[in-house]
């Protein structure tokens, strides 16, 4: 509801004592840039900094990134300016919380060349990952992108007895990495500098030729690389005791600090219900559901199981007239609405007596205000839906 989803490896690099981060995006990357440019801001006598380094044209690339390997390569310029040992990769769209200092220690005392962040996983997942085998001293041997369902019985591990005991006797990698700087600059520069992706290309082929050593992680993480999982893992944090904990003094999630008021909540029953600061909430019902900053919601209303991006301004009372007198809605959800398995982008203008109601029945589709994905209703950035509106 406040944070944004960089913030979670950022913050879990400072919690590590890591303060030097590079962030490679390239589309639609504005918000974004503004976001780390507005929020990560050191002291002036820290050696520490969040830079952002977007895909550029020089002469010796033309393109834009060709994919994670690729971008690093493409990086290197900026990042070899700096003195260091290791270089920690890693994915910007993960929920988890890691102390990224142990696995350091864990590297260097193995005397790796690259760590791979692992988790074990179960059978329905495996397919989905990248997995690996490793010996009794966590040295990699092989490793296999996406495996056939009949093929994971060649890949079993002996994840330990708690995890076992759970199914999980799948490692698979967690696109996290260590490198050496040799081993990374001698890589991407010259025996792999076609090489575009580090799980499908470089990882592969460097078991072979290098220690590579399996960290084995046991917490909470999950990839948020598509609307349900996203989607999930937000409705998720709502639980009375969530797998990723918002409310840790050791692993603070830190974001930008906006000046906004706290929440206004006027007869409304909130049941399992985040809600961010700066709301204005007269909803009849709230249930299962993430309300994101400066979110507005009109009397009898109910919401069950949304993620709300909120708003990124407040509307003025003239400003509300005179879209009135245009037909044009409020920000937010109007009055008397019902609004059931649904993420509402920011800005989102939703009339009076509208009923969305997402379920497994509605079929994938791509419209001018909304998306339909795996029964999840996700309405688009800036839409306006009119009084009486159906979905």
């Amino acid at each position: 509801g406040k944070y944004r989803l960089v913030d979670i490896p950022i913050s879990n690099c400072m919690n590590s004592d890591i303060f030097r981060m590079f962030v490679l995006t390239q589309f639609n990357s504005a918000s974004l840039n503004a976001h780390i440019k507005n929020t990560y801001q050191f002291s002036a006598f820290s050696k520490g900094f969040v830079d952002i380094l977007a895909a550029e044209q020089t002469p010796d690339s033309l393109g834009w990134f060709q994919g994670t390997a690729d971008a690093v390569r493409q990086s290197l310029k900026h990042i070899g300016n700096n003195e260091f040992d290791y270089v920690l990769i890693l994915s910007g769209d993960q929920l988890y919380q890691m102390d990224f200092g142990k696995m350091i220690d864990n590297h260097a005392a193995q005397g790796a060349d690259i760590t791979i962040a692992t988790i074990p996983v179960g059978e329905r997942e495996a397919p989905e990952f990248g997995i690996l085998k490793s010996n009794d001293e966590s040295l990699i041997t092989s490793f296999i992108e996406k495996p056939k369902k009949e093929l994971l019985p060649d890949w079993v591990s002996d994840t330990g007895v708690e995890m076992q005991r759970q199914g999980r006797n799948y490692l698979a990698s967690m696109g996290i990495y260590i490198f050496n700087r040799k081993t990374l600059f001698d890589f991407l520069l010259e025996e792999k500098k076609d090489a575009t992706d580090f799980g499908k290309e470089i990882i592969p082929s460097s078991i072979a030729t290098h220690k590579v050593i399996s960290y084995q992680y046991e917490g909470y993480w999950t990839d948020i690389g598509n609307i349900y999982s996203f989607f999930e893992a937000n409705l998720a944090l709502t639980l009375e005791i969530p797998l990723f904990n918002l409310f840790d003094n050791k692993n603070v999630v830190y974001s930008r600090a906006r000046m906004l008021p706290p929440a206004k909540i006027s007869g409304t029953t909130l049941e399992q219900t985040l809600i961010a600061e700066g709301c204005i909430i007269h909803a009849s019902r709230i249930e299962n559901s993430v309300i994101g900053i400066r979110s507005r919601i009109g009397g009898g209303s109910t919401v069950v199981s949304c993620y709300m991006m909120g708003s990124d301004f407040y509307e003025t009372l003239e400003e509300i007239a005179h879209n009135r007198d245009r037909s044009i809605p409020k920000l937010g959800i109007g009055d008397r609405c019902y609004i059931k398995n649904v993420i509402i982008d920011k800005n989102c203008r939703i009339g009076n007596d509208v009923r969305i109601n997402g379920r497994s029945h509605l079929a994938d589709s791509d419209h001018s205000l909304y998306t339909v994905k795996d029964g999840i209703v996700v309405l688009k950035q800036g839409a306006v839906l009119p009084d009486g509106f159906v979905i």
